[in-house]
């Protein structure tokens, strides 16, 4: 449901698995034959196939745009061995606005391979060639591919299941080993295709390295058009573009920021604000211990859930039997923070208890799956966590989502979406506990007005789940907050509070977070301003330059007391042309340039220009309340007057009302 940034140039790595078609089937191809007829003579003999039409009607609709995209890849796959015949194929799945198809071959793809493959692909389609569907025997499809140096499709019929069918769909003289279902013929693709991309890929999550190659498909050329603008769109705002000289990664910690001053301006604004936010609801802010013994991870059931996202570290234990200690860092917070209430007896005057902490986690990320900031192996979350009597859940829903919602406004987010995701199919706890919490978290959803959509099996392993989905300027959703209702988690860590009755209870748990991965928030409101920041996000908020050096002093002087005001102020002396530093400074989107010059010094004023005043990124949607409910002054004031008015508007958000 997450949106990535879409059409990124440059190579990156990506995992294959098994589950790698998004439609639910794994599209694996073959050289095309030299023989002419329809059947190679050294493919399975016909008592060993059957045959018939492609039937496009036994899952999604025959218009629908995962079979296009299907039919697509296989398109593309075809053109790619015609002109590449040593190209071995792996996967080729369909995927949210488009399709892929990855390659094992010697000499790289590149973008300028793809005006010849758009010709082929188009030639292919103009051939219309049926999608044909056989069965085959399962030996007789490993020797037919083994035969033809297909040893990734070899290996991949022996992976399938015994009781799965081994189907084939041949388009004309070329055949790919596929669940379908296609379309009618390859004519149906049409002209509304593009690729777009080369990227690194390994095969199964192993060492074994691939080309894929991604493109697009529609129904119509305007649909087409329509995209590409999107992505061109999507482009100008991809954060890691954005945010170059704010933060920087690298390969020897690879999935880390390293944050520079500007960046971590940001992120300090953001922290800043969301303590405060959480200050006024009553949160108690605590720190847990980054590295925790491997014990607590397997009595909370992390260990064996997460084990293999788990950053590990070992020690030799003094003990009698000389063994190793293993500990974990901590992927996630929650069971430190339970940790934290069984310090002391808790009463049932006393919850709900709530708990926050900016939480740093590690989690051990493929290097395929890396995005900037929006994917990282290294991140800290606005983590929070409420110990309360079953009760309470309903207010405490009731009170997260207005207090979600307000905060999500002042970052310019209006457009929110909800998901109730019930039991996954590997969970803790046994289904009573889970009847209990998943008709608390509905009640508690009814109560608190939210009108969600089911997402099925996608709950947390110890507890049902509400998800928050936002829309940015784009519209692009980002799945980021989340409201976890736990009955689960306090009972295998042995948590209590005394009831009324004077005995021993369980607490229920709720977790939750708001803006989730700070550093991935970052990068969604990056995008979402293209670069723009409002004044109290912005790492710069005022550059005061100067017309001529006989300013320098006093421009000095003004910084000093825009500083001292609490403003992020930097001074622009330079001996250029006024014009070209105020070019320069919008360049970097910087909000506020305060020019000074003789008269301003006489007058002891100064003229303020902002970014953008009529056109900024923050107008362009309706989802900047925050920031255009604030007064935005402008033009020549008084020293004074301008540092307090700038002032009062980079002030931290204290909640927009609806």
């Amino acid at each position: 449901m997450v949106a990535t940034g879409a059409g990124e140039a440059g190579i990156e790595n990506a995992s294959v698995s098994d589950t790698a078609a998004d439609m639910g089937y794994r599209a694996m191809s073959s050289q095309p034959s030299s023989q002419p007829s329809s059947q190679p003579s050294s493919q399975p003999s016909s008592e060993m196939i059957s045959s018939a039409r492609a039937d496009a009607t036994s899952a999604p609709t025959p218009d629908s745009l995962e079979i296009l995209r299907h039919d697509c890849a296989h398109v593309l796959a075809e053109a790619v061995q015609s002109l590449y015949p040593s190209a071995k194929l792996g996967f080729g799945p369909a995927i949210e606005d488009g399709f892929y198809y990855d390659f094992e071959r010697a000499e790289p793809f590149t973008p300028d391979c793809f005006e010849a493959l758009e010709e082929k692909m188009r030639e292919i389609i103009g051939r219309a060639a049926s999608f044909e569907r056989e069965e085959w025997d399962r030996t007789e499809a490993h020797r037919y591919f083994t035969e033809r140096g297909e040893h990734l499709k070899a290996e991949h019929v022996l992976s399938l299941p015994e009781d799965e069918s081994i189907t084939i769909y041949r388009q004309g003289d070329w055949l790919d080993l596929c669940r379908g279902p296609h379309g009618g013929t390859t004519g149906g693709v049409g002209t509304a295709f593009k690729l777009l991309s080369v990227s690194g890929a390994v095969w199964k999550g192993g060492d074994k390295k691939l080309q894929r190659v991604r493109g697009t498909c529609w129904h119509t050329g305007d649909e087409l058009s329509a995209y590409l603008s999107r992505l061109e769109r999507a482009r100008l705002s991809d954060h890691r573009r954005l945010g170059q000289g704010l933060y920087h990664f690298q390969e020897e910690a690879a999935g880390s920021a390293f944050w520079h001053e500007g960046g971590f301006a940001i992120y300090r604004a953001c922290e800043r604000y969301i303590r405060s936010r959480l200050a006024n609801e009553g949160y108690r802010e605590v720190r847990t211990p980054q590295l925790i013994d491997r014990s607590l991870w397997e009595r909370s059931g992390h260990w064996q859930k997460f084990r293999e996202h788990m950053y590990t570290i070992s020690e030799q234990d003094d003990s009698a039997d000389g063994g190793k200690r293993v500990f974990a860092l901590k992927p996630m917070n929650c069971p430190g923070h339970v940790q934290i209430f069984k310090q002391s007896l808790v009463s049932y005057r006393e919850l709900p208890l709530r708990l926050s902490e900016f939480g740093l986690v590690h989690r051990n990320e493929p290097s395929g799956s890396l995005h900037g900031l929006m994917r990282a192996r290294a991140f800290t979350q606005d983590d929070g966590h409420i110990f309360c009597r079953e009760d309470q859940i309903v207010e405490e829903t009731r009170r997260f989502c207005v207090l979600l919602q307000s905060i999500y406004r002042d970052f310019g987010f209006s457009d929110i979406s909800v998901k109730f995701s019930d039991r996954p199919s590997e969970r803790a706890g046994d289904d009573i506990l889970w009847d209990k919490a998943e008709t608390a978290l509905r009640d508690a959803s009814l109560a608190a007005g939210l009108d969600y959509s089911l997402n099925s099996g996608e709950g947390a392993f110890y507890g049902p789940k509400l998800e928050f989905v936002l829309r940015d300027g784009l519209g692009r959703d980002w799945q980021c907050g989340t409201w976890q209702v736990d009955f689960v988690l306090p009972r295998r860590l042995e948590a209590y509070y005394i009831d009324e009755r004077g005995e021993r209870c369980h607490p229920v748990l709720l977790h939750r977070a708001i803006l989730g991965s700070l550093e991935r928030f970052i990068g969604i409101v990056m995008e979402h301003y293209v670069g723009a920041l409002p004044l109290w996000l912005s790492p710069v908020q005022v550059v005061v330059a100067t017309i001529t050096n006989k300013s320098d002093d006093y421009a000095e002087e003004c910084a000093s007391i825009f500083r001292a005001a609490g403003l992020r102020v930097s001074v622009d002396c330079r001996a250029e042309k006024i014009g070209y530093k105020i070019r320069e400074h919008s360049s970097h989107k910087v909000p506020i340039i305060a020019v000074v010059g003789e008269q301003e010094s006489v007058s002891r004023s100064v003229s303020l220009r902002r970014f953008g005043m009529a056109s900024d990124a923050s107008q362009d949607s309706d989802s900047s309340t925050s920031v255009n409910s604030r007064e935005r002054v402008s033009g020549q004031l008084p020293l004074l007057s301008a540092v307090e008015a700038l002032r009062l508007e980079s002030a931290l958000p204290r909640g927009v009302e609806p």
